[in-house]
């Protein structure tokens, strides 16, 4: 007999989430630094691997560039590894002695992780990194275009976490994924955060499913070229950004933004540095193409070439070009130019001033992709300030490259392949999501005050039928430990009670 598919993945599910909370209970005994040695070797392993599986990614989705996925495989491991080994996570985490209190991490038990198929074998290491850092046991949930190499993926970071004394079921992956078994996973009572990367619909259900959730929206950041900006730098920079991996990761540029009084000096650079301005009836044309009749992005364009898109869309570039840039006046659903595109393409907006400039990123930024990453390329600090304090942005990447500075590769920011909205985007957090995302603090906090104290000179509440004196605690040393104060019998509290009672039925 043959089983239906959709049955045995629900099955499958179902016996990875029993695997993972036995494999919990061991773990949950685990010391900090047995814990780091298994982060460690799993970090390792995917880092041996990197470019092993950058191929194997590429050559099942055909997104994206295999030389930049393996820079990438080596930011979901060692990169994010050597940013959080030596944070705590373990025990007690802090005490203050002065105010009594101490906080101990509590790790949120199992982690469902959504894998999309642009970022398939970074994600996952990435997220079974924070999760053993944190104490976590992690089921993966793989997209289906990229689950070769998302299995491909789990077994060697399982592997070596056995290998370095990790329980069984610690790390998992789902085999037969099917819509039926992601819902499984991500609405199971037992699953205590899920991590959803991928579509709006995925993440969507995510926030649905009645578990915590880590969820990331769109990007559709803009790139803002003030006229105090070093022009070459900025472009090499949007275009560095926009091609690696043919601009696969979310925080990339989705369009510039410039200024009047600079248009021909960008104008000429980008076209330098391989940019091709498309003619309006051209723009049409890739337009048509760039998103479905339903209004969302085309899958086919996703991580292609800026040639290649130009072949499927039927126009004739120059050979050479880079990104494909299409000059724009309007924002709006229904202009593809102005929303998220992950492949080689810019919208292009030129404005009076930075203000109107202001207003136009954020315009762009509400259209799609609000709370998450834009870039500014200035040297004016007063700008830069302003534009920090009005950007409905969680990131706001100046001077720098944006995909790799979102992801915290090129900037300061916490290496991370998860990247928070915020509220104003539908986020339950705006960071860049880490191991103490996935921990909670339990705090224990001994008494300072009495209510006495509290109360200060404020009056007593009366209640106008009896006053009941508290007994005085004997002190130490005292020649009597008799209490003092009055005390009640039972009869007469009965008494009281039944006062009252009368009281209030008239």
């Amino acid at each position: 007999m043959e089983f239906d598919k959709d049955l045995c993945s629900v099955q499958e599910v179902r016996n990875l989430i029993s695997k993972a909370q036995s494999a919990l209970e061991e773990y949950a005994e685990f010391s900090q630094e047995r814990i780091d040695q298994i982060v460690k070797a799993v970090a390792e392993a995917g880092a041996a691997n990197a470019e092993h599986l950058a191929k194997m990614a590429v050559e099942e989705t055909g997104f994206g560039v295999w030389q930049d996925k393996v820079l990438k495989n080596l930011l979901g491991s060692t990169i994010t590894y050597d940013y959080i080994k030596d944070m705590k996570t373990v025990g007690i985490l802090r005490e203050d002695p002065e105010k009594k209190l101490m906080e101990i991490a509590v790790p949120v038990g199992i982690i469902a992780a959504l894998i999309p198929s642009t970022n398939p074998t970074s994600t996952v290491m990435y997220k079974t990194l924070i999760s053993l850092k944190a104490g976590n046991a992690i089921i993966l949930s793989p997209h289906p275009g990229a689950k070769n190499s998302i299995l491909e993926t789990y077994k060697i970071l399982s592997q070596a976490a056995r290998s370095a004394g990790a329980p069984a079921g610690l790390i998992q992956c789902i085999s037969i994924p099917t819509p039926e078994a992601t819902n499984t996973l991500l609405k199971d009572h037992r699953v205590g955060m899920i991590l959803a990367t991928g579509g709006e619909a995925m993440v969507h259900a995510a926030y649905s499913s009645g578990n915590p959730a880590l969820g990331v929206g769109p990007g559709n950041g803009p790139s803002y070229i003030e006229k105090s900006a070093n022009i070459p730098l900025a472009v090499k920079h949007i275009f560095d950004s926009k091609t690696f991996d043919n601009g696969t990761i979310c925080a990339s540029e989705q369009s510039i933004v410039t200024e009047k009084c600079i248009k021909e000096q960008v104008i000429a650079e980008v076209k330098k540095q391989g940019g091709y301005f498309l003619s309006p009836e051209e723009s049409e044309q890739v337009g048509r193409f760039i998103m479905r009749a339903n209004g969302t992005m085309n899958p086919k364009i996703v991580g292609r070439s800026a040639q290649t898109i130009a072949e499927m869309a039927g126009i004739i570039i120059p050979a050479g070009t880079r990104v494909l840039v299409s000059p724009q006046t309007t924002v709006g659903r229904d202009n593809p130019y102005s929303r998220e595109k992950l492949c080689p393409i810019l919208g292009f907006y030129v404005e009076d001033n930075w203000e109107s400039a202001c207003k136009r990123c954020i315009e762009i930024l509400r259209n799609e992709g609000v709370g998450h990453t834009m870039t500014i390329h200035s040297e004016d600090q007063s700008v830069i300030r302003e534009f920090a304090l009005k950007k409905p942005v969680s990131r706001l990447l100046v001077n720098t490259i944006g995909s790799l500075g979102g992801v915290g590769a090129a900037t300061g920011l916490q290496p991370a392949l998860t990247l928070g909205c915020g509220a104003v985007g539908g986020s339950a957090t705006s960071d860049n999501v880490g191991p103490m995302n996935l921990i909670n603090i339990r705090r224990v906090a001994y008494g300072l005050r009495e209510l006495d104290e509290i109360r200060g000179t404020n009056p007593r509440p009366d209640c106008g039928c009896c006053t009941v004196s508290v007994p005085e605690e004997p002190r130490a040393g005292s020649p009597s430990t008799e209490r003092k104060g009055a005390s009640l019998s039972r009869e007469e509290i009965e008494a009281i009670t039944k006062a009252v009672l009368a009281r209030l039925s008239k």
